[in-house]
């Protein structure tokens, strides 16, 4: 998955937006199933032909990357509070929309769109891969043992480390970027980013104890679903639509 979503990212235009919508249909399906399957299908669809409908409209506009990243987070905001099962559905599908919609908005910046991904993608394996093995060498204090017993400080302060190295590399080897801010910014933006995919994993690890699942599905074989692989991702989706909205306010 990871190779067909690089290739599809260097490669820009439709491919990457039809990659993308593809995973939003997948997440929203997912979502939706672990709430109830009666409208999984549907969620799925929704999502998708949401994100090929704008898909016709000028993706480099800012206010499409905030205004669906706000509808992302409300809808992730909205979850804990929730009981009926079609609100719960409607978050979900709000919540996939970042894939749909915040990427391929990202992707099509001008000059800094390849940039902007490339950097979202480091961030965000940087920090799983390094709080994976701090954690396990360092151990220590655990973060949230309600909702993840294995996750500890150490693991989290080694990921955030390590996140903002990856993303201040991608801004190193990228004129564009380079010339568009300074290296003080790359590294505290790579910073929030990576705090921010980690409060998205912690996110989605409180959403499957709520409806006692061990994974978000079972569409990637050995390892658990969409949501599992990318619930990190989505925040740094969220994290960068709302700041490339408000640098262009």
């Amino acid at each position: 998955m990871a190779a067909a979503i690089l290739a599809a990212t260097l490669w820009g235009g439709w491919p990457f937006r039809l990659v993308w919508i593809a995973v939003a249909g997948l997440a929203a399906y997912e979502w939706v199933s672990m709430v109830g399957r009666e409208h999984a299908i549907a969620g799925g669809f929704a999502v998708a032909a949401a994100g090929l409908a704008v898909g016709l409209s000028p993706l480099s506009d800012p206010a499409l990357a905030g205004g669906s990243a706000a509808a992302a987070l409300a809808g992730a905001v909205a979850t804990p509070f929730l009981r009926g099962r079609l609100g719960l559905e409607l978050c979900g599908v709000a919540y996939a929309l970042a894939f749909a919609l915040v990427v391929p908005a990202l992707r099509a910046q001008p000059e800094l769109g390849l940039s902007i991904v490339l950097w979202s993608f480091a961030v965000v394996w940087f920090t799983d891969i390094a709080a994976y093995f701090t954690g396990r060498r360092f151990g220590g204090p655990k973060l949230l043992p309600a909702v993840s017993p294995k996750k500890t400080w150490s693991g989290a302060i080694g990921g955030m480390l390590a996140g903002s190295i990856g993303g201040y590399a991608v801004w190193a080897l990228s004129p564009e970027a380079s010339r568009a801010f300074g290296p003080g910014l790359a590294i505290a933006g790579s910073a929030a980013a990576s705090v921010a995919s980690q409060a998205g994993d912690l996110f989605e690890s409180a959403l499957k104890r709520r409806f006692g699942a061990k994974d978000s599905g079972s569409l990637i074989p050995g390892h658990g679903g969409f949501l599992d692989r990318l619930d990190g991702y989505w925040a740094v989706l969220v994290f960068a639509g709302l700041v490339l909205f408000i640098a262009h306010s």
